[in-house]
């Protein structure tokens, strides 16, 4: 059971890994700041725009088969992406890519609902493919640094391959899920309360944290005039709580419920946020990201099993697509408004106003209910 948790949590890892690797790469990959939004954005848009429909057909064709093509998708494109001779060519890939990684979500939360049926074990067992993927969201600045400066940028579309097949053998014994038939995002979902709550809360969380990671990285490199391995490195006291905490997320959900960890790493984001918004010190950006990383890894694993836990069990791999859609809407979204703020204002007050959102998802998630223990009909 560990080697199959291990090989679907890789996948995810993937998926995030991919969403914030170009982030400190984005100067060498083009010195236009429209261009290095599209880069950026032309993954998480379709990876937003399919997870719905890779939600659906998670649930009707199932799960293993879709997460297996979602991998062997993500490793052939993400060769190709090394080869790309063009800017136009690459924005495009990426976009591909999106969608391969739009696979491979639902679908693992569907085989971790298969595989661990007690809503206990379910939620340490999403602890630890949240710890795993989450590393992976916030890994990628440093590991696209490091990989950028060592052996240029096509290096952090390789890495993709073998992490792809690695996660393809372990995950060679997950269970075959039912076939099942359906509308995609029924109305019977809307009805649990905590899962449009849990929608708005996961795009304000993406919003603020890729939004965050995009204008640090221009203002590391840019202002500060740190080399892409500096950079990546600075983003190391993010990283760091995301390789545990979600861990302890899970356990502690477990006991507790979502609302209370969500609602903490919510005010931890938006306080760590503020912390670099006030002061250039690097000893203060050791501290806001510290708390950044402390409070993704408390909100996201928190979302996740609040939704998926309170919608019917049929459902749960749409109901994953749709959360996980929200929350790279919200991705794209970050990147897009605060990066058009950051031309015109300073970088401290686009983070206040960062800031100022991840403030307003904390109040969403206080109205989340608890999750619902019997399916709602």
């Amino acid at each position: 059971m560990a080697r199959l948790l291990t090989g679907l949590s890789l996948g995810y890892f993937l998926v995030m890994l991919d969403t914030t690797i170009v982030t400190v790469a984005l100067p060498a990959l083009s010195p236009s700041l429209p261009a290095q939004q599209w880069i950026s954005n032309g993954y998480t848009l379709t990876f937003a725009v399919f997870l719905l429909v890779a939600g659906a057909w998670s649930d009707r064709f199932g799960a293993r088969r879709v997460f297996f093509t979602g991998l062997v998708a993500f490793a052939a494109l993400s060769g190709l992406s090394a080869l790309s001779f063009s800017t136009s060519l690459l924005i495009g890939l990426r976009a591909l890519l999106g969608v391969a990684g739009a696979l491979l979500v639902p679908s693992s939360l569907s085989l971790i609902a298969t595989a661990y049926p007690a809503p206990a074990a379910r939620a340490k067992a999403m602890g630890v493919w949240a710890a795993v993927s989450g590393t992976g969201l916030v890994a990628g600045p440093l590991l696209g640094g490091l990989l950028t400066e060592a052996f240029g940028w096509r290096a952090i579309f390789l890495v993709n391959v073998p992490v792809a097949l690695v996660a393809l053998a372990l995950s060679r014994s997950a269970p075959p899920t039912p076939a099942r038939r359906g509308r995609m995002l029924p109305a019977r979902l809307f009805r649990v309360r905590a899962f449009p709550l849990g929608l708005a809360a996961g795009a304000i969380v993406n919003f603020g944290l890729s939004g965050v990671l995009f204008v640090l990285s221009l203002y590391f490199q840019e202002t500060r005039g740190y080399p892409p391995s500096a950079t990546g490195l600075a983003f190391l006291p993010l990283t760091i709580p995301t390789a545990f905490n979600p861990i302890f997320t899970g356990r502690l959900v477990a006991r507790i419920g979502p609302r209370i960890p969500a609602v903490s790493g919510f005010l931890l984001m938006a306080l760590g946020t503020l912390v670099q918004a006030c002061s250039a010190s690097a000893v203060l950006s050791v501290v806001a990201l510290a708390l950044l990383g402390f409070g993704v890894s408390l909100a996201i694993p928190s979302l996740l099993t609040a939704v998926v836990t309170a919608v019917p069990s049929d459902l749960t791999g749409v109901a994953g697509g749709a959360l996980n859609a929200s929350r790279q809407a919200g991705a794209a979204l970050g990147v897009a408004v605060l990066g058009a703020l950051l031309t015109s204002t300073t970088t401290a007050i686009t983070l206040v106003a960062a800031a100022a959102l991840l403030l307003a998802g904390s109040l969403i998630v206080v109205a989340i209910p608890a999750a619902r223990t019997q399916p709602v009909r």
